[in-house]
Order: structure tokens, then sequence, then C-alpha cells
């Protein structure tokens, strides 16, 4: 098992827009409930939805898994949705998609690979763009993998290692699928990052902070898990937590 040691990375500690955390499973059934929390959020039907494939590229699915997500959020009521021909580190530097992020409402990062979204994003112009729009209020959704690297650490079970992630959300990792395979990733990234809090987000379940990044709400299926100091913490639908005191 590797470890890799934390990056030395601005971590954003107050932003104004949403942030949304998904266990996975996403286009279907209850995740309905998050998703048009979100895009109400974001300002509702007529807000710029912008997704994010790049985790589905390495296996050739990005396009597929876009348009997925494009018809899902128009099945939702959003009226401007986008796929973004963001697939890699090139396009990521892209000015034209970059210019696209910065005037999104609503930018979701599709699940996949982790370490291919991370290193595809880290440093890029786009990720820059999402950085500038989440700060003027743009909603930030991830599901599964564009959960997991949206935190300061993610567990990335290809390499079977702990790596940086883009550091939105400090001092946390996000284990989704946690119901099936993602509680086993659960004492790895205790040994790795024994400060950190671990939260584990089961399928079709979403968590959802309104900007103060330490309030959050449960919604979905499933149930939200906390690991921190030893003590775990359990959350279903419609509940609410904080990540600090």
């Amino acid at each position: 098992m590797k470890v890799k040691p934390m990056a030395h990375q601005k971590i954003a500690k107050s932003m104004p827009g949403a942030l949304l955390l998904e266990g996975g499973a996403e286009f279907g059934g209850r995740m309905a409930d998050p998703d048009r929390e979100a895009l109400a959020a974001a300002g509702g039907p007529n807000a710029m939805v912008a997704i994010i494939p790049a985790a589905a590229a390495p296996d050739h699915n990005a396009e597929r898994a876009g348009q997925n997500a494009v018809r899902w959020f128009r099945h939702l009521g959003a009226l401007q949705v986008e796929s973004l021909p963001l697939f890699d580190r090139i396009s990521a530097d892209d000015p034209a998609i970059a210019d696209r992020l910065l005037k999104a409402r609503l930018i979701y990062l599709l699940g996949g690979f982790p370490a291919h979204l991370a290193l595809s994003l880290q440093g890029s112009r786009s990720w820059q763009a999402v950085l500038q729009a989440h700060g003027s209020g743009a909603v930030i959704a991830g599901s599964s993998a564009g959960a997991m690297v949206l935190c300061s650490d993610y567990y990335d079970p290809a390499g079977d290692g702990v790596f940086p992630g883009l550091g939105l959300l400090a001092h946390t990792c996000v284990i989704p699928h946690h119901e099936t395979v993602g509680r086993r990733w659960v004492p790895v990234l205790q040994h790795a990052r024994p400060d950190s809090l671990l939260m584990g987000i089961d399928e079709e379940t979403g968590a959802l902070t309104r900007g103060a990044q330490n309030h959050w709400q449960v919604y979905g299926n499933g149930q939200v898990t906390l690991y921190r100091e030893g003590q775990v913490a359990v959350f279903g639908p419609g509940q609410t937590f904080r990540l600090n005191g």
C-alpha cells in the first residue's frame, strides 16, 4: 500500500457556493433528491449546468457518461446543461473550457477513476475556473470519484494508495459506495490520514452543505457515516450533521 505525502496546496476555507458530495449510482432513483436541491441552490431551471466527465475517460466512457448526465439534469428540469469535452490534463488547460466553467452555476464531476480526474484538474486552468465560479456562488457537486477528489485526500483502489486531492474540503476524505465496497477502505485511510475526518456515503445518497462547510444535510436513499477520532456517527435522509464541533 502506497501513501503519498500531503501536498502543500492552498485549501479554500470559506466559499459561498454550495457543495454536494454523492456516494455513487448517479442519475436514477433517489439521486433526484440531492440533485434537485443542488439545482435549486444554483438558481433553478435556468442555471447553467456544466458536466465534467474526465473521470470516465480511462475506459473510454466519458462522452456517453456525459450525455447520461445531460439527460438526467434535463429530466430534473434544467434548461441549460452541457457536458464539456474535458477528458484529460491537456483539455483541462483549454481556455475555452475554462471560460465555460467560469460561467456555470452548477459544476458536476462524474464518477470513474479518481486518480485520472485529480491529475487532470490539479493546477489546471479549468480547476482555477471552478474555484473562481464557486467563490462567486456556483454549486460544486461530485459523485463517487468526483466527490473523492474534491477533498484534501482520496484513496485510489486502482493504485492502492492515498493521494492528495483538490483540497476544496480540508482535512476530510470521502468514501463513496460505503455500504458496499467503500467500507473496506476505512482502515487504510485511518492509518494513512489519522487526523482526517472520513465521510462514508452510501450509493443513491448525497450530503449537501450550502456554503458554510460545517452544516450538512443528507438526501437520498442511504446513510452518511462519519469516522472521527475513534468515534462513528451515522445519519439518515433528512438528518443534519456538522463536520467540526
